[in-house]
């Protein structure tokens, strides 16, 4: 028996009735169901699924982040036609095994005795031969031998002309009919089982039961009992966040337009959050030790939650996906990025905000400082291909990975130096309209092999964006006091004017006075432009400036030379300036040398590029108490077993359709003198050199003929 892609086709006067009956049950529509779910799938598999709207904004813009919105690609799998495509897969899969399961099932029952001679000179495989004994014997003797084989055998009678006749029908291989039916079978249990478990309940208490996603904000307590999902729900998959410390009971069922609460039937203690590393700083183990604290009895079980050891309780299975922080204390030291301004200090805790008053009087600016992360841990690729990626350490590079090991086999990577370079601390500024830029800066300096260490301060506009760092040398104390002092002289006319003079004398002779005015006229000049003294008559400040002012006033064939000597002169000017603060400070003057001659050159480039730099002031990390919390996810599936036997069926079914064969064998023997004579004929699903093998093995033994 072959397949048919053709349905069922009821004995109905109704025409529409018997069209949509075949369609449905038809394979080809089953096919099709298929291949839509699979397509969808790859979406919901490269898309993100469940991220906030203003996520598909930044990434792919108004115009396709709605026409994702109105398909429902933001989340997939729980979109109403992504259902109903399943449910009709599962009615269509269902309708084609009812239609050939009886067919099957006859067909496995059946031997076929009842061909006709004539019918087996029609097989490819066919033989013939006189045997010395009488048909009943022989039928006895072939049947004995095809059932040592293996073979189910069943022998007819029948009455000829020449004599009576006996027919021996034989067939082994009925597994392969079975895998149709096993293959066909699991389709249904997985679709089930991914309904079952996918949000088609949830979907329906919302539909039916009055639940609606909560889109506000405040303490979950306060949330209404119509965004809330009762204990007993038959399946959800909800994220739960615990502080070290604390214990929580309510999960969050993350849904297109909002969330959902779920109330679990007992709560979670996090003792402990344990976060081991690698010798490189990479972590290689995320544990939490946990308490359950059952609502019903009171019973308190301790348990232990790992990646791919999760814990399980009434049903509900607790993973560990991953860890965020649980309120940490942080104290930020303000220093000024514009030269002016006193510093100052400010406490607060992660995920808190507080105000901020930039001016004073009517014209004072408000300004909203939220703490937002704190990172521990900072591991990053410090070779020399490599640059810091700002990489959260419990993300991994996947497809970096995967595409370092495929193409040509000659095909290298370059090496990477991992190392953790300290704490950072993630914070925004808001201004009075709303509007924030992220900034994330490092507590302490880091070798980037520039020849002295740098405090990386960085900052983005928008979430899609990556980090660009502001790079602040450290000083020979190994703080950015150095780098501070001569930014605010460098904002100081008056110090400004100092310097200059200090270089033109050390830089010219004293018997000519007159060298040493030019050198200072032209000393002034580039360093007013590089402050951004509007008097000087450049435009913005920087190297960028003084670039600018040579372009408009120097002939461009001189301009290269020209640009050489204006950076050897403003490099000579700011080390000036560096010795006065450190004079004013009381501290030694620098040491000519190889640090300090790199301390001035990434000094230069910091204070050309700090004009760039977006905020009135800078937080660096000063002290911080960590306190982390544990996400855990929590899912109760009960369409997981049906899934699993669904898995099973469909291995098993695959296996039987391509590796199982199914042959019959007919032997025909009717009476003849001396004995009777031999019709035998082979027929397999699959025609192959091993068909052609079986058969002549079983001709020489059956027949004796070869």
């Amino acid at each position: 028996m072959t397949a048919s892609t053709e349905g069922l086709r009821l004995a109905t006067p109704s025409e529409r009735l018997r069209a949509t009956v075949e369609l449905l049950s038809s394979m080809r529509f089953s096919i099709s169901l298929l291949t839509v779910i699979c397509i969808a799938s790859v979406i919901g598999t490269i898309l993100k699924q469940h991220e906030p709207a203003v996520n598909y904004v930044n990434q792919f813009g108004p115009f396709w982040s709605q026409l994702f919105l109105a398909l429902k690609l933001n989340a997939v799998y729980s979109a109403w036609w992504f259902l109903l495509i399943l449910a009709f897969l599962v009615v269509s899969t269902s309708l084609c095994i009812a239609r050939n399961t009886p067919k099957i099932l006859a067909d496995l029952k059946g031997y076929k005795e009842n061909i006709r001679e004539q019918s087996l000179q029609a097989f490819h495989h066919r033989a013939g031969g006189e045997l010395g004994d009488a048909p009943e014997a022989a039928a006895h003797r072939i049947g004995k031998a095809l059932v040592s084989g293996g073979w189910k055998v069943r022998l007819q009678q029948r009455t000829t002309p020449q004599g009576e006749g006996w027919m021996v029908a034989a067939k082994t291989g009925a597994a392969n009919k079975l895998g149709y039916i096993a293959a066909h079978s699991a389709i249904v249990l997985v679709c089930l089982g991914g309904l079952f478990d996918g949000d088609l309940i949830v979907r329906a208490q919302m539909w039916f039961g009055g639940k609606t996603p909560y889109t506000g904000g405040g303490l979950i307590a306060d949330v209404p009992p119509r965004h809330r999902l009762p204990a007993s729900n038959p399946t959800f998959r909800g994220n739960l966040l615990v502080s070290e410390g604390t214990q929580s009971s309510t999960a969050i069922l993350a849904q297109s337009d909002g969330i959902l609460l779920q109330e679990l039937p007992f709560s979670i203690e996090l003792k402990k959050f344990i976060v081991e590393y690698y010798s490189t700083g990479m972590p290689k183990l995320f544990a939490s030790e946990i308490v359950i604290h059952d609502r019903e009895t009171g019973e308190k079980v301790p348990a232990r939650v790992e990646v791919n050891h999760p814990a399980s309780w009434r049903g509900i299975e607790i993973y560990q996906s991953s860890f965020d922080d649980g309120g940490s204390t942080v104290k930020l030291a303000a220093v000024p990025m514009t030269g002016t301004g006193k510093p100052f200090e400010v406490q607060g805790t992660i995920g808190s905000n507080t105000q901020i008053t930039r001016g004073q009087g009517d014209g004072a600016e408000k300004l909203t400082l939220e703490f937002t992360g704190l990172r521990v841990i900072n591991v990053e690729n410090m070779s020399e291909a490599g640059g810091g990626s700002g990489a959260d350490p419990r993300k991994v590079d996947l497809g970096d990975s995967i595409g370092a090991r495929l193409g040509a086999a000659n095909k290298t990577t370059n090496k990477k130096e991992l190392r953790n370079i300290g704490p950072s601390v993630s914070y925004k500024l808001r201004d009075a309209a709303g509007q924030a830029r992220e900034f994330n800066n490092y507590m302490l300096p880091v070798d980037m092999g520039e020849g002295v260490p740098v405090f990386l301060l960085g900052l983005r506009d928008t979430p899609s964006e990556n980090f660009r760092y502001l790079r602040v040398p450290a000083d020979d104390q190994g703080g950015m006091d150095g780098f501070l002092r001569l930014r605010a002289a460098l904002a100081d006319p008056a110090m400004r004017e100092q310097a200059v003079r200090r270089y033109a004398k050390a830089a010219t002779d004293p018997a000519r006075p007159q060298l040493a005015e030019q050198l200072a006229g032209s000393a002034a000049q580039a360093l007013a432009l590089f402050a951004g003294d509007p008097a000087a008559g450049g435009k913005g400040a920087g190297l960028a400036a003084v670039s600018d002012f040579l372009e408009t006033r120097v002939p461009e064939g001189e301009r290269n030379r020209a640009g050489e000597v204006v950076v050897r002169i403003l490099g000579g000017v700011l080390f000036e300036l560096a010795q006065i603060t450190r004079q004013q400070a009381g501290l030694a003057p620098l040491d000519p040398g190889d640090r300090t001659q790199a301390f001035m050159t990434q000094a230069v480039m910091a204070l050309s590029d700090a004009h760039l730099y977006p905020a009135p002031m800078a937080f660096q990390l000063k002290d911080f108490q960590q306190l982390q919390a544990s996400v855990f996810q929590v899912t109760r599936s009960p369409g997981r077993n049906i899934v699993y036997l669904g898995c099973a069926l469909l291995i098993l079914g695959v296996f039987a359709m391509l590796y199982v064969r199914e042959r019959r064998l007919w032997v025909w023997l009717r009476p003849a003198a001396g004995g009777s004579e031999a019709s035998m004929a082979l027929s397999s699903n699959r025609q192959t050199l091993e068909v052609d093998r079986e058969f002549d093995r079983l001709r020489t033994q059956l027949l004796g003929t070869r």
